[in-house]
C-alpha cells in the first residue's frame, strides 16, 4: 500500500522476518512529490517492504519544502535503515527554472541518506525503465503495473513506484562495473 507523506513520511509496511538481504532506498525526487521505496534484495529476489511518497505544502517557500525533502528522507532512512540508496538522475527540462528547481529537490533527498553514510547511486531515467519495464521511454502506468508483478504487495502508483524501480534498478546495477566506475569519480 502506498502511503502519502505530507511532511512526515509514514508508511503501509509488509511485516518481516530479519532482513536477509540488502536492504534498498530507491528516491523519484521532485519539489511537489517526492516518491520513495523500499525494497530487499536477495541475489534475484526482490521483495517489497514500503513506500510512499513526500508531498510538501506548495505554497510553502522553496527552503521550507527542501526542508521537509530533507527531514522526511532523514526519517524514512532511520525507519528502514536501508543499506544502499540510489536516485533517479535530472533529465534536462525544456524550463531551466524547473531543471534548477528539480536540482534542489534532488539534492534534498540525497542529503538524507549522506547524512546518515549511505552512498548514493545515480540512474538515468531511461535506464531505470529499460530495467524494469524493457522500453527506455515506458510511462508511469507502465512502470507501477510492473512494480505491481515484480514486488508483490506493492500498490505503489506514479512517484511511489517509480522509486520503487530506481530501487529495482539498482538491485540489477548494483555491482555493475560502471557504476564502481562512476562512484570513483
Amino acid at each position: 500500500m502506498v502511503a502519502k507523506t505530507s511532511p512526515t513520511p509514514t508508511a503501509t509496511v509488509v511485516p518481516l522476518a530479519l532482513p536477509r538481504g540488502v536492504r534498498i532506498l530507491g528516491l523519484d525526487p521532485g519539489l511537489r512529490h517526492t516518491g520513495w521505496g523500499i525494497i530487499e534484495a536477495e541475489g534475484n529476489t526482490l521483495r517489497y517492504i514500503a513506500s510512499g511518497v513526500i508531498e510538501p505544502n506548495v505554497d510553502l517557500s522553496l527552503a521550507a519544502r527542501l526542508e521537509i525533502l530533507f527531514t522526511g528522507v532523514q526519517k524514512i532512512v532511520a525507519l528502514h535503515t536501508p543499506h544502499e540508496c540510489a536516485i533517479e538522475d535530472t533529465f534536462v527540462n525544456k524550463n531551466p527554472t524547473s531543471t534548477l528547481k528539480l536540482g534542489h529537490a534532488r539534492a534534498a533527498a540525497m542529503l538524507g541518506p549522506a547524512t546518515a553514510g549511505l552512498a548514493v547511486a545515480e540512474y538515468k531515467p531511461n535506464l531505470v525503465k529499460k530495467s524494469v519495464v524493457g522500453a527506455g521511454h515506458a510511462d508511469k502506468t507502465q512502470v507501477a503495473a510492473m512494480m505491481r508483478i515484480l514486488l508483490p504487495g506493492s500498490n505503489a502508483v506514479a512517484d511511489a513506484a517509480d522509486a520503487l524501480a530506481v530501487a529495482v534498478c539498482h538491485a540489477h546495477h548494483r555491482n555493475s562495473p560502471l557504476l564502481a566506475m562512476s562512484r570513483a569519480r
